[in-house]
């Protein structure tokens, strides 16, 4: 099984794909390392703040490591906003049956009354470098993704009051 967790910054991907990890034994994959490893080598000429332009870049290489992960019949969770919400374009009906998804936003509420929150646990599984976050940027990346999710009518479970692991681990879970 392959299970994707997309969605916006700083919502907690990386902290759920560690517990799914932790809970279901799959190897998880942050894309946030891929794309650091495509700036590096010079394969792109992207930056860190390409966001969107690495997601579509940067999706075809995912789209095979996929591919070949349910072909060898393993298991991976794969984590980071450099999934599109028309991920299921990508993959014949022979491969999604293997692969479930969710995406995770946060209201603009709840951006707004829990920014020094999310400042505070950037850094919770991962060392972020230079990672300040900022509330508009958060605000109008969870809006799109949310846009986005609906659009193509995927899986969206939106952090509202309060931020629950426990929920997001069994919105995934309730999805294999």
């Amino acid at each position: 099984m392959i299970i994707l967790i997309g969605g916006s910054s700083h919502v907690g991907k990386t902290l759920l794909a560690q517990k799914l990890m932790e809970r279901t034994g799959y190897p998880y994959i942050s894309l946030d390392h891929l794309k650091m490893a495509f700036i590096r080598t010079g394969m792109t000429k992207l930056t860190v703040e390409d966001d969107y332009e690495m997601r579509y870049w940067m999706w075809p290489f995912v789209v095979e490591w996929i591919k070949t992960a349910v072909e060898n019949e393993q298991n991976l969770i794969v984590e980071g906003c450099y999934i599109p919400a028309e991920w299921e374009r990508s993959f014949s009906e022979e491969y999604l049956a293997h692969i479930k998804a969710l995406f995770i936003v946060m209201s603009e509420a709840y951006i707004r009354s829990h920014f020094s929150d999310l400042a505070d646990y950037a850094n919770a599984i991962e060392k972020r470098l230079d990672d300040k976050p900022d509330q508009e940027r958060l605000i109008g990346c969870s809006r799109e993704f949310w846009e986005e999710c609906n659009a193509h009518q995927v899986p969206c479970y939106v952090i509202e009051d309060l931020f629950s692991l426990e929920d997001m681990m069994k919105a995934v879970l309730s999805c294999l």
